[in-house]
């Protein structure tokens, strides 16, 4: 069995981790981190102490009326991708822990689109310059 990190569990609910294999189990946010435990499998968990969180990133859709899923940026072991059942309620759980300036807005899909369009427009007209 996992020792968990965190003396008082604040928030649990059922929750996805999309790190490898999509992995279903309970997404526990408590006094001392993010803890995320698999059903199926004592192995599978990730934790996440609140001094390792550098932000957290979040998928919002309809102008914030559908949170798909969020992913939280340590600042040694990556970026780890999660959804849940109530992602509001874990966002703001997190918020109280990390602060509301690490919690970002994700790019949408046309902004990620016009991005590439412009390095490619930036790369050619580099080129021809030089």
């Amino acid at each position: 069995m996992v020792q968990s990190i965190n003396t008082k569990a604040e928030f649990v609910v059922k929750g996805t981790s999309h790190l490898g294999m999509t992995d279903y189990g309970q997404i526990m946010v408590g006094d001392r981190g993010f803890e995320f435990f698999a059903d199926n499998s004592d192995k599978n968990f990730i934790q996440i102490p609140w001094e390792e969180v550098d932000s957290v990133i979040a998928s919002i859709i309809f102008g914030g009326r559908w949170i798909p899923r969020f992913a939280i940026k340590t600042k040694k072991n990556g970026t780890y991708s999660f959804s849940a059942r109530d992602p509001k309620a874990v966002l703001r759980a997190i918020r109280t822990h990390v602060g509301a300036e690490k919690i970002v807005k994700s790019l949408s899909f046309f902004q990620v689109i016009g991005r590439g369009f412009k390095n490619i427009f930036r790369r050619f007209t580099h080129k021809k310059s030089n």
